[in-house]
């Protein structure tokens, strides 16, 4: 079927066809690019999720991304960021191969369909004039037929009238020839005309038109072509990319399987297991038997008298300013070292003339422990430490490893120097070496001594399963050391946590009842058992005594839960100890401070 023989005469409709043809084509082009963009939009919200998920550095949620189901959902966010590439590829892809290039074509054939139709209406505005100029010499052709007719009649009526002179008649014969002669030759002229407008309507409609048509026909048949080719691109492009969002979803999957509930439970205990022991049951102190009477924080004892021991405070219960470290530690802690003529005065009088003699005391300002911890960590408990130390050594390690490449580089760039001095003065990164080398030296000192604070961790914690029956006496004894540090202006809360004090200065207003109370002269407080150190603990804090191993003491005081049992080894020299340093054999008969000590068989 050709519509150059098959729709000759319908060029208006072929013409409204064709642009409408174009308009389809430029509407696909238009929807393809609005899918582009959807592409576009839908990837860049798909990776603004993905990073706004994403954890932060140096921040506490990327530490919490060391869990399996954690590490499973930071996978999840990766291959969404990949998966939104993928659609990132579908948008480039389909602009690259279908709307660039057939808005390009739809120029193309904007360019081909006017050539076609300027064609057209050439050879119809051909056809025209040819029509006209037959149309022209017919009518030419009929009035000179007219005019010869009516120049015959009046030629005969002429002659046969008798009046007419010759002279008219032979005038109006010559002119009766004359428009015969003009009607013959308009005669000529019409069918030479017509012949040549048959030839040229018949080679209009079975040669031209069909052929520009015929190329008309072409040309929206190869758009048609085109935007179906089209088409099966646009669902190529999105199927090239298929596996490989196939694949994302499957590392989605495997993330998720790879979730281990046993694993994440593991690493909850090694995140925040201190190594410390459940509290033990708390003793019962029967009050009404005061000979044995277990020595509370809250009370005092006098062992030099007939062994009765008097309660001092009755019924007060009052918190401590540290945990492990009992009120008047802290008062003579901030008082300093007793004097001979000092150790007979009672603690309330001394702390009254403490405040009297200096300014306003500031070491109760708060201090907020927002910075770094000390540098040996000690005051994390054991396994928590344990773990901090071996992260700074390895950390350490590492350190020294990048600056011993360091110089090795730069020695063997040295050597090069020496054996091609054209290439670089060798002397030039002696300066340099020369720091690398102290640095490395500084970095080994470095390691030499966190690795000592960790062995004496490790020595302290002998099996790694046995952990939790051993308390590291430093977590408690740094607690316990904030009070050394009120003379430069520090204080503590009552539950052992650090904030920042607002105001510049802050008086400290003590109740005199209270200190009358509870800081009366104290009496040396009578032994209530012995006990055995199981490990050597060495007392550096204040208030704290050091025990080796092996070695038998007096107990004076009971462990109150805070972890804590208070000794004494001679008159003059008492203090805490940790209770799982100790093994203590409570004797509530036992009275003199004096008693030799027996051995204890095992």
């Amino acid at each position: 079927m050709s519509w150059g023989t098959e729709l000759w005469d319908q060029f208006d409709n072929l013409e409204k066809h064709t642009q409408w043809g174009i308009d389809v084509l430029e509407k696909y082009i238009k929807f393809v690019k609005e899918r582009t963009e959807i592409e576009l939009s839908y990837a860049k919200q798909l990776r603004n999720l993905s990073k706004k998920y994403q954890p932060k550095k140096n921040s506490k949620e990327e530490e919490e991304y060391r869990y399996t189901s954690t590490r499973a959902f930071l996978a999840t966010l990766n291959e969404m960021n990949d998966y939104a590439g993928q659609h990132e590829v579908i948008s480039e892809n389909m602009t690259s191969l279908i709307t660039a290039e057939l808005t390009r074509y739809v120029q193309e054939l904007k360019q081909e369909r006017k050539s076609h139709f300027h064609d057209g209406r050439k050879a119809q505005q051909h056809i025209e004039t040819c029509w006209k100029q037959l149309e022209a010499s017919k009518r030419r052709f009929e009035r000179d037929c007219k005019e010869a007719d009516r120049a015959q009649q009046y030629f005969e009526k002429m002659d046969a009238d008798i009046n007419v002179t010759k002279a008219d008649v032979e005038k109006a014969r010559q002119q009766a020839q004359l428009r015969h002669q003009m009607a013959e030759d308009s005669k000529a002229e019409y069918s030479s005309t017509l012949q040549k407008f048959n030839s040229e309507q018949h080679e209009h409609y079975y040669t031209h038109i069909p052929n520009i048509f015929q190329k008309i026909q072409e040309m929206e048949e190869r758009r048609i072509v085109r935007i179906g080719e089209s088409m099966k691109t646009f669902a190529e492009v999105d199927r090239q990319v298929i596996p490989i969002i196939g694949k994302c979803l499957d590392e989605i999957t495997k993330a998720a399987e790879s979730v281990d509930h046993k694993n994440d439970s593991q690493m909850v205990i090694e995140a925040f297991k201190s190594g410390f022991e459940p509290p033990g049951d708390v003793d019962f102190e029967d009050f009404t038997q005061p000979m044995k009477r277990t020595v509370s924080e809250s009370s005092l004892s006098n062992s030099r008298g007939d062994g009765k021991s008097e309660p001092k405070f009755g019924s007060k219960s009052k918190g401590k300013l540290w945990p492990f470290i009992k009120k008047n530690k802290i008062i003579e802690t901030l008082l300093g070292t007793k004097s001979p003529k000092q150790q007979k005065e009672p603690l309330s009088h001394r702390f009254n003339e403490f405040m009297t003699s200096k300014p306003k005391i500031h070491c109760f300002r708060s201090l907020k422990r927002g910075g770094a911890g000390p540098e040996d960590f000690s005051n994390l408990p054991p396994e928590q430490r344990r773990k901090k130390l071996q992260q700074k050594v390895d950390e350490l390690n590492r350190d020294i490893q990048k600056e011993m490449d360091s110089r090795d580089a730069l020695t063997k760039m040295k050597d090069v120097y020496i054996k091609n001095p054209q290439m670089g003065d060798a002397a030039s990164v002696d300066h340099r070496l020369a720091e690398l080398g102290q640095n490395i030296e500084k970095l080994r000192l470095e390691v030499q001594k966190f690795e000592g604070w960790l062995a004496e961790v490790e020595g302290r914690l002998p099996a790694r399963s046995e952990q939790s029956r051993r308390q590291s006496g430093v977590y408690e004894a740094q607690n316990a050391s904030g009070v050394n540090s009120c003379a430069q202006d520090r204080e503590s809360s009552p539950d052992g946590s650090y904030t920042e004090e607002q105001s510049q200065e802050t008086e400290m207003k003590v109740p005199a009842t209270d200190f009358d109370d509870e800081f009366d002269d104290e009496e040396p407080l009578p032994t209530i058992g012995t006990c055995k150190a199981l490990y050597t603990f060495e007392g550096q804090n204040e208030g704290t005594i050091s025990v080796a191993e092996g070695e038998m003491l007096y107990v004076i005081e009971e462990d109150k839960g805070d972890g804590w049992t208070r000794i004494r080894r001679n008159e003059d020299e008492e203090g805490y100890v940790p209770t799982s340093y100790v093994e203590v054999y409570l004797d509530k008969n036992a009275k003199d401070v004096h008693k030799p000590l027996q051995k204890i068989s095992e």
